[in-house]
């Protein structure tokens, strides 16, 4: 018997050195990719399933850009779930709340405002169409970027600051970069969010949904996966400078994998004198590193 579970003990070590070595090996792989992109680039993947993971470039704090509207719905989902709001609360919306010259599906359908959605409706065109005024009347409605940088704070991710408005982030160039955060943090959030029970049932499917029907970035995480292939994603964009330098190029997500298991990612791409084009490729060709990897865990 004594034999038998030693013989257990040493398998499962064994085991488990080449799995990491293997994830090393991914590392090392995107590492070397990474070498001739003109970008600043962080990489976190995780197996939400064997919890093999890898990041790269943590030490520095990536400007979210609008990936923290999933932030944002987490907080706001955790009070409908505290039955503070509910999904069908109306909201009125004027035209002072549909801000010109901002990424806005909302205003293009409601351009004169005096109409009233739900909540689920607001969150619908905030996660999945990354509507810009959509994400400042939810803020609005929760009380400010504060209570959701504190409720995530709470979570237990400090490596996470949520400030700005996206009216402000549009006022100032600067006011993007108070809201940054990690890939490690970050897909650590999404595992926590996906396998923790943070929310109830219903506000994670409704979540998860949102996130799987998003249409922003489609040639970042999914660019070069199969068209079956399931991804919850929320972007983050910041556009290109006068100098042609982009802060912000992200997409952090989901992705189920054949056998139905699961990975989580985060691509943050920041100081890049890459074009659009090129920044959304670098997300879309490691998200198709760690897709070839990560299928063939068992």
């Amino acid at each position: 018997m004594l034999f038998f579970r030693s013989l257990i003990i040493v398998t499962f070590i064994f085991s488990s050195i080449i799995a990491y070595a293997q994830t090393d090996s991914l590392k090392s792989e995107i590492e070397k990719y990474l070498l001739t992109r003109k970008a600043e680039v962080g990489v976190s993947a995780m197996s939400l399933e064997t919890g093999e993971s890898l990041t790269i470039g943590n030490e520095k704090h990536y400007p979210m850009q609008s990936v923290y509207k999933f932030h944002l719905a987490l907080a706001l989902l955790d009070q409908v779930d505290k039955g503070k709001f509910t999904l069908d609360l109306k909201i009125k919306i004027s035209k002072k709340d549909l801000k010109p010259k901002t990424w806005s599906p909302l205003r293009d359908k409601y351009p004169k405002g005096k109409v009233e959605l739900t909540l689920a409706e607001i969150l619908n065109y905030t996660i999945s169409q990354s509507d810009n005024n959509g994400c400042d009347i939810l803020f609005k409605l929760i009380g400010g970027p504060k209570v959701v940088h504190d409720y995530i704070q709470d979570l237990g991710f400090k490596d996470v600051s949520i400030q700005a408005t996206e009216a402000e982030m549009h006022k100032s160039d600067k006011a993007q970069f108070t809201n940054w955060t990690t890939p490690k943090t970050t897909v650590k959030l999404l595992e926590k969010y996906y396998l923790k029970n943070i929310l109830s049932k219903s506000s994670f499917d409704f979540l998860l949904q949102a996130m799987i029907n998003t249409t922003t970035g489609p040639d970042r995480i999914k660019g070069q996966l199969p068209d079956s292939a399931i991804v919850a994603h929320k972007t983050g964009s910041s556009g290109a400078d006068r100098k042609g330098i982009t802060a912000a190029c992200n997409d952090i997500g989901i992705v189920t994998l054949p056998n139905g298991w699961h990975f989580a990612i985060a691509v943050f791409v920041t100081n890049s004198k890459e074009d659009d084009d090129a920044n959304a490729r670098i997300i879309a060709d490691i998200a198709k590193m760690c897709w070839e990897y990560y299928k063939q865990s068992k």
